[in-house]
């Protein structure tokens, strides 16, 4: 039997072990961080590989990973959203505001925080659909826009308790926002936490289970083709955006019940971090590849990244060249993946 081209055999190699790329690049990542960590004085127990810091690395990158779940569909279908970061912070402001500035009750503050998002990114979807424009200056403009209304609603102060005279909470915090950052399950998973691990979970039966997941994926792909084949292209792109300012809008929540107050400049660059984890997990920026489980992977080589270089006591400028870094290698491997 003939053997194959040396070239070919290569080619192959380099799919098959793009299937498992984001899975070694976190293992590599997770054993850096075992054999690079400092150890506690008192027992020696390796402080990377604990419990407790485990627990740490997803509570603490738990609303970038919402956002980044989100952000898997918009730029599945080939789009971009810049706004997320601006919608966080203003969701967070509004939830804010509810609770401690008008006495709302959470449930009612978490649903209109919720649907504000919702707004947010069906005006995105309209913008991008209805204006033709491109998704980079659609979503630049309504970052912009989103920020401002975020200071505007709140009178330019950080929204939290005795902000102002008139505020229904003049002390203390809300049950509901210590609740959500308390561990819960064997005192190890915090409802953030769970909050992000399910909306990965949820987008990611949605993109395998129904008809929307597979015209995502066509419309990324070859838009013209999926126009073409009978799909609604707007409607998709409008609902990918939809969602994605949905996923803004539940970090906005978690932020604001982290930090026990509404920020509105909460989220400032969060879209940047969101876009690093979804590149990094191995989707393509071109569209039509990719998913929010390897988005899950990107996040999780992000956190121990950052928890290792903390860890290690290495200065925040250090930590954001080092971001840069393994943001340029991600794009490079996915640009030598699509050409062989």
């Amino acid at each position: 039997m003939a053997e194959a081209p040396a070239g070919k055999a290569k080619r192959l190699d380099w799919a098959r072990l793009g299937s498992y790329r984001g899975v070694l690049a976190l293992a590599a990542v997770f054993l850096l961080g075992s054999v690079f960590s400092p150890r506690q004085r008192d027992t020696g127990e390796n402080i990377f590989l604990s419990s407790g810091n485990q627990a740490n690395v997803f509570f603490e990158y738990s609303e970038y990973g919402i956002l980044a779940a989100g952000m898997t569909l918009v730029i599945l279908s080939g789009g971009i959203d810049l706004s997320v970061g601006s919608v966080l912070g203003l969701s967070a402001t509004t939830f804010a505001l509810l609770t401690y500035g008008l006495g709302w009750s959470p449930g009612a503050a978490v649903l209109a925080c919720l649907l504000l998002g919702l707004l947010c990114g069906c005006v995105n979807g309209l913008i991008v659909t209805g204006l033709r424009l491109q998704p980079f200056v659609a979503t630049l403009a309504t970052m912009v826009a989103a920020r401002g209304l975020a200071k505007w609603v709140t009178g330019g102060v950080k929204a939290q308790p005795g902000a102002f005279p008139w505020y229904h909470v003049q002390n203390g915090s809300l049950p509901f926002g210590e609740w959500m950052t308390t561990p819960l399950l064997g005192r190890w998973l915090q409802p953030v936490t769970i909050l992000f691990l399910g909306s990965i979970a949820i987008l990611a039966l949605l993109l395998r289970t129904t008809r929307f997941g597979r015209c995502l994926y066509a419309v990324g792909g070859n838009e013209d083709a999926a126009r073409l084949s009978g799909i609604r292209t707007g409607a998709v792109k409008i609902a990918a955006y939809t969602l994605c300012g949905l996923t803004a809008a539940l970090a906005g929540i978690c932020d604001a019940c982290q930090l026990t107050l509404g920020d509105p400049e909460a989220g400032f660059t969060y879209e940047l971090d969101a876009i690093a984890a979804v590149v990094i997990g191995g989707t393509s920026l071109m569209g039509g590849r990719g998913g929010v489980g390897l988005t899950l992977l990107g996040c999780l080589i992000m956190a121990y990244i950052a928890k290792i270089l903390s860890l290690n006591g290495v200065p925040e400028e250090k930590r954001l060249i080092a971001k840069g870094v393994i943001i340029v290698i991600a794009v490079v491997i996915q640009t030598r993946r699509r050409k062989s």
